[in-house]
């Protein structure tokens, strides 16, 4: 197990704090056991066109949906001697010996291939024999069976089993006591290897049910954790998990510690159905149907399953659609005619707002996800995510220019060649326009949601890092529209994972204030989601998300999500949530009343441990890099109305429970006493052209050996930063607790300073006050000992 990052994320959520670590390997969590070929556990593959899922309808039964489109089309169900998809801490234990392993199950299937003929489902086991050669062996499963072609009971004895078609004479004996994986094969009927185009899909079906599995070998260790509830809601999407049951998937969720709602996006490139045009390609259609069979039997036992565990799901859908089955006219394009396309490979391209086919065809899918949901007994919630104009991203082409969108832009369509920089009056008009465009065709997609659920709640998921590209300012006029503004949306939605990742939290910061500013949604009718890390390679970018997961909690954000599933599964991501010690209590960001603290004593104070010895020399030791101030309010206490205001201030705090700000009267800013904050009064770091983020400093003496001060609550509208000794008028924000963060990383080598003026995080030092009527009228000053709180 590689441990989680130190410091973890400190903040809100009712008191408690965030931290996570990632791991990569049980280390003594729970585990339990698993009966090798769970229906659970199985996984299913297929290439394109052709589509399958496997879903669980029974503690020992699963059933495969496939639909194919061609002659060579076959779906694989998978079996893998070891567990590729679950979180490390619920996978089950690599096993590849199966020869103590006897596995029997009742087969029914229709529509595919039959167990009696050639091509029929095939169980292909593929490792090692027992020399160690790479190999793979055919197992006819009609050679196991008793019964009729489509309805038989299957017995296989993996200790004694033979692959080949025809027994005795084709025999090739296994051995699979080093197996990887293994898969039943489901073809179509008319399957021949080839590339025969079929005129229309055909639907297919297999059915696995009273499996057992017996044998020394038959069980498996499991892990079984149940994490702690943390307060984060999961992410995830159904282009990336289309090969596993829902019920695993929905499982693991759970057992993570993620509550509320379940965020899934139903992808874009596995739900549609396809027909066959002219051209011999395949295109998305509406006709029989609005969702493929595979993907409406997935996304039906999904919504039950989620509801079975208390969730509730938002369904996401965006206008992003894969770009080999988008019809011509439905994509977006760019001045020159370019399709938008994204940069997944193969791609996908996003559709048109202006193109009512291409709208009218969401509503059709947004409708059928909808109605998943109310069969399922679950509340309609329902996300447009990402809806936005294509901006191609080697060169900041927009796509604002299909056919469509020409002729609904009209007298306002000009030439945009690049969305950067600033725009003339036409340009901007032309930006507003197609920003209307697009809020008019959300409002679309959410009336015809409502028209079939009136109470369905509508969210709008807003990708901030190229909606409020800083190096696009007027990008928003078309990407972010005052029409989306409240109360267009119940809840809006921000991600911002490139800033995330990259290190930019400033830019986090302004964007979701710039947003929230632009739509009107207060902090409570906002989800933020954190994530996510494409590449195993780049885990570490956990730490950022982890941070920024945290900054929403903090703000306030109704939901936090981390997105998503099978990249928290792949790094081990594993959060919990734990009580704040004494170091991380409540604190509120209010000021001691000035006119009583102004008076105040101050008695800074460190730890040194000073050890004498018998002849008198001293070696001192010191515990505390920096020193702890203690200070008495008392002093500052003239009138009965300062007593109230104190009495007022002290029951507000709850005695020493809460934190609060104190300007210190002899030590309140960067430099001199009395002199006015310059932007190079305290360095801060030096610039190595990666690092976007520098701590407040304060240092008393001078060189290597002056005491550095951290400074938490500097006081707003007082920093200034420079750069080389150029002060920055921008580009740069202060997220909190001293940290100033930067757009973009300053360079190798510059200089960073800031001055501001700051105040003391402190707490009182009792929860009791005393105030003697008789003895502060006769002169005597009451005591009201502060102590400051590390941060």
């Amino acid at each position: 197990m590689s441990g989680g990052m130190s410091g973890g994320m400190s903040g809100g959520m009712s008191g408690r704090r965030l931290d996570y670590w990632l791991a990569d390997a049980r280390g003594g969590q729970e585990t339990g056991f698993l009966k090798r070929f769970a229906p659970t556990h199985w996984t299913v593959n297929f290439p394109r066109p052709m589509m399958a899922s496997v879903v669980t309808t029974a503690p020992d039964a699963l059933r495969v949906d496939a639909v194919f489109y061609g002659s060579g089309d076959l779906a694989g169900l998978i079996w893998e001697a070891e567990d590729k998809w679950s979180h490390p801490l619920l996978a089950y234990e690599t096993a590849r010996d199966f020869r103590a392993c006897r596995l029997r199950f009742r087969w029914r299937s229709g529509g595919i291939r039959r167990l009696d003929e050639t091509h029929g489902p095939t169980l292909t086991i593929e490792g090692r024999d027992a020399a160690g050669n790479p190999r793979a062996w055919y197992v006819r499963l009609w050679n196991y069976a008793t019964g009729a072609a489509e309805d038989a009971e299957i017995a296989l004895d993996f200790g004694d089993l033979v692959g080949g078609y025809l027994l005795p004479d084709e025999a090739d004996p296994v051995w699979a006591g080093d197996v990887d994986r293994m898969f039943i094969s489901l073809v179509p009927p008319g399957y021949d290897a080839g590339d025969t185009p079929f005129a229309v899909g055909q639907a297919g079906w297999a059915e696995l049910s009273e499996l057992r599995c017996d044998g020394s070998g038959s069980v498996l260790v499991v892990g079984d954790v149940m994490l702690p509830e943390h307060g984060l809601s999961m992410a995830t999407g159904y282009d990336d998990a289309y090969n596993q049951t829902p019920e695993r998937l929905v499982a693991a969720i759970h057992a993570l510690g993620y509550r509320g709602d379940i965020n899934h996006y139903v992808g874009m490139s596995h739900y549609f159905r396809l027909e066959r045009a002219g051209d011999g390609g395949l295109y998305a259609s509406l006709a029989g149907g609005v969702l493929n069979g595979p993907c409406a039997a997935w996304h039906d036992d999904f919504a039950r399953r989620a509801k079975a565990l208390g969730f509730g799901v938002i369904w996401s859908l965006s206008y992003e659609l894969f770009d080999a089955h988008c019809w011509g006219d439905w994509k977006q394009r760019a001045e020159n005619g370019d399709p938008a396309l994204t940069g997944w490979e193969p791609p996908s391209t996003l559709l048109s707002p202006a193109h009512a086919g291409a709208m009218a065809y969401l509503q059709a899918v947004a409708g059928a996800f909808v109605a998943l949901a109310l069969e399922a007994g679950l509340p309609a919630k329902f996300q447009v995510g990402e809806p936005w104009w294509w901006v191609i991203p080697a060169d900041g082409r927009p796509c604002l220019y299909d056919d469509a969108a020409r002729a609904a832009l009209g007298g306002a369509l000009v030439s945009i060649p690049d969305i950067r920089g600033p725009k003339d009056a036409g340009q901007q008009a032309m930006l507003d326009a197609a920003g209307a465009l697009l809020a008019g065709s959300t409002a679309a997609l959410c009336a015809a949601v409502k028209a079939m659920a009136p109470a369905a709640v509508t969210h709008l998921l807003a990708y901030l890092p190229t909606i409020l590209d800083p190096a696009a300012p007027e990008a928003k006029r078309a990407n972010l529209p005052t029409g989306w503004a409240a109360p267009a949306f119940d809840v809006l939605q921000l991600e911002d994972y490139d800033w995330v990742t990259g290190g930019h939290e400033g830019l986090t910061a302004r964007g979701v204030a710039e947003a929230t500013a632009r739509l009107g949604y207060p902090i409570e009718e906002q989800h933020y989601f954190s994530g996510f890390v494409l590449m195993p390679e780049d885990a570490a970018q956990w730490r950022a998300i982890a941070r920024a997961a945290q900054a929403a909690v903090r703000r306030g954000t109704a939901a936090t999500f981390i997105w998503a599933l099978p990249q928290v599964a792949r790094d081990g991501f594993t959060c919990f949530a734990w009580e704040e010690g004494d170091d991380m209590q409540a604190f509120d960001d209010v000021a001691f009343p000035l006119a009583i603290g102004r008076e105040a004593s101050v008695a800074p104070a460190f730890s040194t441990q000073v050890i004498e010895s018998v002849s008198g020399h001293e070696r001192r030791s010191s515990d505390w890099a920096d020193a702890r101030l203690s200070f008495d309010a008392g002093p500052g206490v003239r009138s009965e109305a300062d007593i109230a205001a104190l009495i007022a201030f002290f029951r507000a705090r709850r005695g020493a429970a809460r934190g609060f700000r104190f300007t210190d009267p002899y030590d309140d800013r960067s430099g001199d006493a009395g002199s006015a904050p310059s932007p190079v009064d305290q360095w801060l770091g030096v610039g190595d052209g990666v690092r976007t983020t520098y701590q407040l400093l304060r240092h008393y003496g001078l060189g290597a050996e002056a005491q550095q001060r951290r400074i938490t609550r500097p006081v707003a509208g007082t920093i200034r930063v420079a750069i080389d000794g150029v002060e920055q008028h921008g580009g740069w924000s202060h997220e909190g607790l001293g940290v100033i963060a930067f757009d973009a990383a300053p360079g190798d080598g510059v200089v960073v300073t800031a001055g501001y003026r700051f105040d003391v995080p402190v707490r009182f030092a009792e929860d009791r006050l005393e105030i003697n009527r008789a003895t502060f009228a006769a002169g005597e000053a009451p005591s009201v000992p502060l102590v400051e709180i590390r941060e």
